[in-house]
């Protein structure tokens, strides 16, 4: 793993641990740090939280905790580095993480020819895999450390090509789900996911995707593993 992964996966849950380590980042990129914002609203933040689902401490959140303290414009470049590397086959595709949170995580990703069909759209595999990354990593950020996410189907509909420029997937949790999630050692759940084309006019979306994902315990996992569970 490289020298920026185990740096980020370092990241304490204590907030000067997370600076400290978020400035190391940063020097190891060469970007600006940004130094921490005076808290003067704790009690409207308190109250806001209060009705929300726990923190989740897993090697997601680490990275994520220490990227948020970045300036905001290199937060993407450093998440999509980071990322890259825990899934190394999406960190081939050029996919790029905009925005990541507990409850919507956005990518995109250049339609270039790589990435092209034989009628210069969108390969329909590589939009399946900007759906799957963008649901499966919003699932990952709100998952406790002792369960692990598998993909368990997926429906794809295509209305019309993608013949040019940027497209992007949004994955979205509410609350409720995530809380359910923190709450159910085993389950599944369809991940809301849209397909948007940034170039287009058409109000009609250009693809649907409901992707289904399902959480199991590691532990159980193990035991398959080893064929002591059916």
């Amino acid at each position: 793993m490289s020298q920026l992964s185990n740096l980020i996966q370092q990241v304490s849950s204590t907030k000067k641990v997370v600076s400290e380590k978020a400035a190391t980042i940063a020097t190891q990129l060469n970007l600006p740090s940004k130094a921490a914002q005076p808290k003067n609203e704790a009690t409207d933040k308190n109250a806001s939280n209060s009705a929300q689902p726990k923190a989740i401490n897993n090697s997601f959140t680490k990275i994520l905790k220490a990227v948020q303290l970045l300036p905001k414009s290199t937060q993407s470049f450093v998440l999509t580095k980071a990322f890259s590397k825990i899934v190394p086959y999406v960190g081939t595709t050029g996919i790029v993480y905009e925005d990541v949170s507990p409850n919507k995580l956005v990518v995109s990703l250049e339609n270039k020819k790589a990435v092209q069909n034989h009628i210069g759209s969108v390969h329909a595999v590589a939009v399946t895999l900007l759906a799957e990354t963008a649901t499966g990593f919003v699932l990952a950020v709100n998952l406790p450390s002792d369960r692990i996410l598998l993909v368990k189907s997926y429906e794809v509909n295509f209305y019309r090509p993608v013949k040019k420029g940027q497209i992007a997937a949004i994955a979205t949790l509410s609350d409720e789900q995530r809380q359910y999630i923190l709450d159910t050692p085993k389950g599944e759940m369809v991940i809301p996911c849209v397909i948007e084309d940034r170039n287009s006019d058409s109000d009609r979306a250009p693809i649907t995707v409901d992707m289904t994902w399902a959480w199991i315990p590691k532990s159980e996992l193990k035991q398959r593993r080893e064929g002591k569970s059916k």
